[in-house]
Order: structure tokens, then C-alpha cells, then sequence
């Protein structure tokens, strides 16, 4: 009788899992900008040794998330204005190309998937419930770069979306805003189901520099 060899179990570097947690906790406020990072105490937090610790400040440093400074530690960056006119047109030029290469390659059961968490978001927002909202319409966007199929791209986006992420957490959303960042949404989704690549690359730019000016205009106030 033949034996299967059954496929190795993928298990994802412990930096990468320690990454994820204070990423997270950076984008939502959980820790400060300027806020300097302890690494006992983080250690201690999560029950890891230093060096996972220190690999993980490493990828955060490299997304603009963290500041890592000879001697004196690690801090959380502060997110200003110049940053944001430095990231987001080139998010909004990924997020375009995104789009191009997901209307050649999504599925059906992608698309069905998509507007499931679309009228999920609209329910959220209908609710007022705006971090909701904002963690739905992630998971949209997220699976649109998923359909390009590009592993390229992503990682060029994961290196940026932090900073973009943690932004629009950090802005409140006025109700004339928030029904049009809706209505812009609509049409991605109609835009995408039609497979209409150069339209939807258009769309996924001016979305994005909506945002922008959104965040823009909460800092400033």
C-alpha cells in the first residue's frame, strides 16, 4: 500500500507574525507617534527574545512606520504631511496598476466575494460604524491587488500601506465625504465586474487622492 506524504505545514517567520501585531497597534493608535518602543517591555509583552523583535523593527523601519535611531532605541514615526504627499500618489499609481491587472485575472467567485464585503461596508456605514467600515473596505482593496497576481506589487504596496493605513484612521471622515468615499466604491465595484481596466485604473487613482485631501484637511484643522 502506497503512503501519501502529506505537504509540509507552511509556518510564517515569527518576525514577520511580530510585524503584523505592532503594526496594527501602530495604524489604530495603540502606540503613539513619538511614542519610544521598549524592547524588554515588548518582549516581555509578546514572549519573544530580542531578535525577532529586532528583525520585525527592521520591516517597520522600512515601511516608514518606525524610527530606528543608533543608540538611542526604536520610537514610532511621526506621520506629517510631507510623508503623505510623498506616499500617496505613488499608492495611487499601484492601486492603479492593481486594478489594470485584477480585471484580467479575477474570477467570478472573487467578484461574488467582493460585493459581498461591499454591501457588508455599506451596512457599516449606514450603522456609522466607521472602523468597521474601514477594515472592510480594506479587505476590498486587498482583494483586488490579489487578483492582479502579482507578487511584485504587492510587496511594493505592502511597503507603503502602513503609512497610507494609518492615516486614514487617524482622519474623521465628514458625512458628505464619507457618502461619496460610498459612492466611489459603487463604482469600483461596477467598474471592476465590467472588467473596464483603464477605467477602473482611473478610479483607484482619484479614490486614493480623495483620501489624501481627506487626511489632509483633518491634519491641518
Amino acid at each position: 500500500m502506497s503512503i501519501e506524504v502529506a505537504a509540509p505545514i507552511q509556518r510564517r517567520p515569527l518576525h514577520n507574525e511580530l510585524a503584523d501585531r505592532l503594526r496594527h497597534m501602530i495604524v489604530e493608535g495603540e502606540l503613539a507617534p513619538g511614542e519610544k518602543l521598549a524592547e524588554k517591555e515588548l518582549c516581555e509583552q509578546f514572549g519573544v527574545s530580542r531578535t525577532p523583535l529586532r528583525e520585525a523593527m527592521k520591516v517597520l523601519a522600512t515601511e516608514g512606520l518606525v524610527l530606528l535611531t543608533p543608540n538611542r532605541g526604536c520610537a514610532v514615526a511621526k506621520l506629517t504631511l510631507a510623508d503623505l504627499d510623498e506616499a500617496f500618489p505613488i499608492m495611487g499609481a499601484l492601486e492603479a496598476l492593481s486594478g489594470e491587472l485584477a480585471c484580467r485575472h479575477i474570477t467570478d467567485a472573487e467578484l461574488d466575494r467582493i460585493q459581498e464585503l461591499h454591501d457588508r461596508m455599506v451596512v457599516k456605514y449606514e450603522a456609522g460604524a466607521l472602523r468597521d467600515y474601514f477594515k472592510l473596505n480594506e479587505q476590498i482593496h486587498q482583494m483586488i491587488l490579489d487578483a492582479a497576481r502579482n507578487p511584485t506589487l504587492a510587496q511594493m504596496q505592502l511597503s507603503l500601506s502602513g503609512r497610507v493605513r494609518r492615516a486614514r484612521y487617524m482622519a474623521n471622515m465628514s458625512p458628505a465625504r464619507w457618502r461619496k468615499a460610498v459612492d466611489e466604491h459603487e463604482k469600483i465595484l461596477e467598474t471592476l465586474k465590467a472588467r473596464d481596466s483603464k477605467r477602473l485604473a482611473v478610479l483607484l487613482k482619484e479614490h486614493l487622492a480623495n483620501k489624501l485631501q481627506t487626511v489632509k484637511d483633518a491634519l491641518t484643522e
